[in-house]
């Protein structure tokens, strides 16, 4: 298989700047979360990505502050810090049913870790899933712009993801951010099928 290209950072530029405009749901607590995990559980593929506050002092430290998830129909944005219990989430992530698919994921679970206790299951790094068919792509900006010829803002990345009430760019950055992943993964497994048939 021949290597796709790859397109410089002015390419990238020039693509069309896409966001995700779909259903957003914040939980903010136990109770929404226990509500909402019936549909996380009905999903085949998630898209995944957690957001940690950023750190601009050597030896600042933070645990991750959100979990976003996107499914079908709706982006799930789960706020770390105002749930009690993490077990529900904890479950999800141990679940091998359940696709969770995002970039450097291995990173995402360490820093998980850090809050909560799980054996985790279901979890697809696309740049490694793109490398395996000759994609050169590290990043999710990168891999979209690659893969599904469009251009993602990476704005937002560096604000504070512990706010209480997460700002509409947040909201729409982290959204985005989740879709991107699991409209990536859905791409390469139709590649995969491709060179199946």
């Amino acid at each position: 298989m021949n290597p796709t290209p790859s397109l410089s950072k002015q390419e990238i530029n020039l693509l069309p700047l896409k966001k995700y405009w779909g259903a957003i749901e914040i939980i903010s607590s136990d109770q929404q979360l226990m509500t909402v995990l019936p549909d996380l559980k009905a999903e085949r593929v998630l898209g995944f990505d957690i957001e940690v506050r950023p750190t601009f002092k050597c030896g600042d430290h933070f645990p991750p502050a959100l979990v976003q998830m996107a499914g079908k129909k709706k982006v799930f944005l789960v706020q770390l810090k105002k749930l009690h219990s993490l077990h529900l989430l904890a479950g999800l992530f141990a679940d091998p049913k359940i696709i969770k698919a995002g970039v450097a994921v291995s990173g995402d679970i360490e820093k998980l870790h850090e809050v909560m206790r799980f054996t985790p299951a279901g979890f697809i790094d696309l740049g490694k899933l793109a490398a395996k068919k000759g994609i050169k792509a590290m990043g999710v900006r990168t891999l979209a712009a690659q893969l599904l010829g469009l251009r993602i803002s990476k704005g937002a990345q560096c604000s504070n993801w512990e706010r209480s009430e997460l700002t509409p760019a947040q909201t729409l950055y982290a959204a985005t951010d989740a879709w991107v992943c699991r409209e990536l993964f859905l791409f390469l497994e139709k590649m995969a099928d491709r060179v199946k048939k």
